[in-house]
């Protein structure tokens, strides 16, 4: 299903550990919902960048999310998180690029100087925290 010009929520929900361990990660109404929301601000970074978006992870069902490792707190688990890699921009350079865009991210996160967490508030309508962090072994802080 085509929720953007850019972005299926096929590859939004795509995942090889759920093939591998038979996980269904079939989102319900509510991350569906959630889920268009993300795709519209996916399709407003790809317009931002002009290049393609790669999809790393982005909806993860309470079975996936555990499978992964990852928390019940996961935005991901909301259909309200993506992890993405920008063609032709390190993390760096795109999280970079996204804090200065006005684009009205909840979080942006520099993981790991590999992939960036990008996310929409929980609730539709609601405010975005703005938050921009790193997480690398070093433990979580303020991007900067």
């Amino acid at each position: 299903m085509r929720l953007t010009a850019n972005f299926t929520l096929e590859e939004l929900t795509a995942s090889g550990t759920a093939s591998r361990l038979g996980i269904d990660n079939t989102p319900d109404d509510v991350q569906l919902s959630n889920l268009r929301r993300l795709a519209y601000m996916l399709q407003e970074l790809r317009n931002m960048f002009d290049a393609p978006i790669f999809i790393n992870s982005g909806f993860r069902n309470k079975e996936l999310n555990r499978a992964l490792g990852s928390k019940d707190s996961s935005q991901h688990m909301k259909g309200c998180a993506s992890d993405i890699r920008v063609s032709g921009y390190t993390p760096r350079e795109a999280v970079i690029k996204i804090i200065n865009s006005g684009i009205s991210y909840d979080q942006v996160i520099c993981e790991y100087d590999s992939w960036v967490h990008i996310s929409v508030p929980n609730e539709g309508g609601g405010t975005p925290r703005k938050n921009a962090l790193t997480i690398d072994k070093k433990g979580v802080r303020v991007f900067a």
